[in-house]
């Protein structure tokens, strides 16, 4: 195997394919690089075929912390769980990968992407599909490709759309929209946008189509300069699922009673039918049968489900529940639906029900990433959770899964773009979208329940979002559109299409796509019908809350900002965080200072106003004609020092103590009394001059330079007048009288 390797350039950037040298004992492998970010992308193909009635494929995207010349934190310094954004980049390589294989296809596929290096300039998601697509075409695997990814994003002041923007174009885009496929039609499609409209985000989409189709131009071009070199590439043939004809007729004999248990618009009443018609099917099988078509027969069962609700649909117009294709099943919303939580909110539609409530902190209780990407945190977080009771089953509560993780960032792009700025509203936001139940939908019922969260909550957003999923059914050349779809049209139909977006335009979107028939003429149909469908749900929405509340909870915590100059940062934390600890521990408030001298002041009651009225204080400098009641904090034989603002001391000269001369400042003043006194002068050093004010009278006998006897015997003295005093002979200069100067340092 001889290493070969081709750059080139398209729209703009710079890539790289390279394989023969890497990860030689895999299936396939390829490096690939955009600039100077780089991943290796391994395939393997397990010899064994597995007996299951799916396809076992795992993808991992694995990050590797050096790639950005950084070491792990923690103890063990070592990569350890994936981190969110590894999770979706796995995600984003497994949604195109996996419908492109045969069906009935058994052995286990899996596709590991390694970032080796990350440039912070180029991200590394969207190339690693192209390199698993590469991987698997080199290595034989038997697919519909080749597959590319792209990301789409478009200038805000140019309207251009950019093929894989940078990082620094992504923060000067309105549109962040990554779909994958192959040449022909689009199987994923992930994308957060600033209320754009639908037709922009079909132009974007079909515009994303062209790209994908260059970059697979671009793997075809290296399969040919690698056929070349080291021969012709054999495409591997792996043992399929046969079709049994014998087990398909037996099972789909009974079509009629699968379409009559279909029709029942409760799920679990319907789930019970369903199988129960299952297990008398199957009870029809001898046991001899039932153990020589174990697979067989469980996989014809789920085939007879899916055709007889895919042909319900598409030659009688009605779904299993008895709705229409654009009809959405009933709701109910309900805001303020817990007490003291800072907001929440509980939607519902049809028997998908969401509970999401809100939390809100400072600005620092924000989440640290520490990822491969040039980012710090955010702050907004929004978590989705599934647990086993929603679907009424037993199950394992743990860690979120990879599904879990997909739907909590589709919200959160959802409702990204209509959250206030920092400066507007200084707060981290949490929002945790609880599945109560769920047919369906859930991350779009989570969508809606948050939107309601954060309204009750009084967080500022610019406008309510709502969101629906929809469905396609394609079948015997027909083509139906449905809003709203339930689990079971998600799991048996051809795709599933989820929109957010506000009254003005999209602000998210999510498409999984197993049909290949799938035009851009579909695509509009089904955003323009998503449109009202989501129209529909927001008024629901606005009926109940009309607009965002005028404040926070009172068990929120409230959050003001104040600047200070950056000189005086070190005062407001003081030796050792001594100052700014003293403030939290004693007002109660939390105090989050910024290198620019904006400092956060959160809390409840009275303790944010006594923080910041505290903090104000210690910046303050006092100017000349300003009084204050201070504090003598030191005495010194020329006056007294006065505490007059925390860090704030000024010099009260002890000729200005009293009325009339005082011969020490303890006759007038000792250490901890109150005195009221006015600013003289502040120099140029900061030093400041008081003068006290209502200066009381020196004491009797203070000023005449001894004790009260010595000032007596000293008074009683005649005092010779100057008269007497001029006749004394005046020295000249250097005349000493004859005495001899003493030596202080002799020896």
């Amino acid at each position: 195997m001889t290493l070969v390797s081709k750059t080139f350039e398209l729209y703009g950037k710079t890539y790289t394919f390279e394989s023969g040298e890497l990860a030689k004992q895999a299936t396939g492998s390829v490096l690939v690089k955009q600039g100077d970010t780089t991943a290796l992308v391994t395939v393997v193909v397990s010899k064994e075929r597995k007996n299951y009635d799916f396809f076992p494929l795992t993808v991992d995207f694995i990050e590797k912390m050096y790639a950005v010349g950084r070491i792990p934190g923690g103890y063990l310094k070592r990569e350890g769980r994936p981190s969110d954004k590894a999770t979706l980049t796995a995600r984003m390589i497994d949604r195109p990968i996996r419908p492109s294989f045969p069906d009935g296809f058994r052995n286990e596929v899996h596709v590991v992407a390694t970032s080796l290096v990350a440039d912070q300039v180029n991200p590394i998601d969207v190339i690693c599909t192209m390199g698993a697509s590469l991987a698997m075409t080199l290595g034989g695997v038997p697919f519909e490709g080749p597959l590319a990814c792209v990301r789409i994003g478009r200038d805000r002041e140019t309207g251009e759309f950019i093929v894989n923007p940078t990082y620094e174009e992504r923060d000067n885009s309105d549109l962040d929209l990554e779909l994958a496929g192959t040449r022909d039609f689009i199987s994923m499609v992930e994308a957060g946008a600033d209320e754009i409209s639908e037709e922009d985000m079909l132009a974007a989409m079909q515009f994303g189509q062209e790209a994908i189709g260059a970059f697979c131009d671009a793997q075809l071009d290296f399969v040919e300069e690698w056929e070349r070199v080291n021969g012709e590439i054999v495409v591997k043939e792996y043992p399929l699922d046969q079709p049994n004809e014998e087990v398909h007729d037996r099972i789909f004999a009974h079509y009629d009673e699968m379409s009559a248990a279909l029709r029942d618009a409760d799920k679990l009443s319907r789930i019970g039918k369903v199988e129960a018609l299952k297990e008398a099917i199957k009870a029809e099988f001898s046991e001899d049968e039932q153990l020589l078509w174990e697979r067989e027969i469980p996989v014809n069962l789920k085939k007879l489900e899916k055709q007889a609700m895919r042909t319900m649909v598409v030659e009688t117009g009605e779904r299993v529940d008895g709705r229409a294709a654009d009809e959405i099943r009933p709701i109910m919303v309900k805001d303020n639906y817990l007490p003291l939580v800072h907001g929440s909110g509980l939607f519902q539609r049809g028997q998908t029900q969401v509970l999401s409530v809100l939390s809100l902190g400072m600005l620092n209780e924000g989440q640290r990433l520490d990822t491969i990407e040039p980012v710090e945190g955010k702050r907004y977080m929004h978590q989705y959770n599934f647990p086993p009771y929603c679907t009424g089953e037993v199950g394992r509560m743990g860690s979120p899964k990879r599904r879990e993780i997909g739907h909590g960032n589709l919200a959160e792009r959802a409702l990204l773009p209509m959250l206030p700025s920092e400066d507007e509203f200084p707060y981290a936001i949490r929002v945790v979208s609880e599945v109560m139940e769920s047919n369906g939908s859930s991350s779009m019922a989570s969508t809606c329940a948050s939107t309601l969260a954060l309204m009750d909550g009084g967080v500022p957003i610019k406008r309510p979002v709502s969101g629906i999923a929809m469905g396609l059914i394609q079948e015997e050349g027909k083509t139906v559109v449905l809003s709203d779809i339930q689990g079971l049209e998600d799991f048996l139909g051809d795709m599933d299409f989820k929109v957010t977006g506000t009254e003005r335009g999209i602000t998210a979107l999510q498409m999984d796509n197993k049909a290949t028939g799938l035009t851009f003429d579909i695509l509009r149909t089904a955003l323009e019908q998503a449109k009202v469908g989501r129209a529909f749900i927001l008024d629901k929405m606005l009926q109940v809350i009309p607009q965002t509340r005028p404040e926070t909870r009172p068990s929120a915590p409230r959050i003001v900002s104040i600047s200070v100059p950056v000189d005086k940062i070190r005062d407001v934390i003081g030796t050792g965080g001594k100052v700014i600890r003293g403030i939290q521990d004693e007002t109660g408030a939390s105090v989050d200072i910024q290198e620019d001298g904006t400092v956060y002041v959160g809390g409840t009651g009275e303790s944010v106003e006594q923080a910041v009225e505290r903090i104000q204080l210690i910046i303050k400098v006092p100017e000349p004609g300003e009084e204050y009641t201070g504090r003598v904090v030191s005495i010194q034989p020329f006056g007294a020092f006065v505490s007059l603002l925390p860090g704030k001391d000024g010099l009260l000269h002890i000729s200005r103590v009293a009325q009339g001369r005082v011969d020490k400042v303890e006759d007038v003043l000792n250490v901890g009394d109150e005195v009221k006194v006015r600013v003289l002068e502040v120099d140029e050093r900061g030093k400041i001059s008081l003068d006290r004010i209502d200066k009381p009278e020196a004491p009797a006998g203070s000023g005449n330079g001894g004790g009260e006897g010595e000032r007596r015997e000293r008074s009683d003295r005649p005092r010779r007048n100057r008269s007497e005093r001029s006749d004394r002979p005046r020295r000249a200069p250097g005349d000493n009288g004859g005495r001899t100067p003493r030596r202080h340092h002799e020896g």
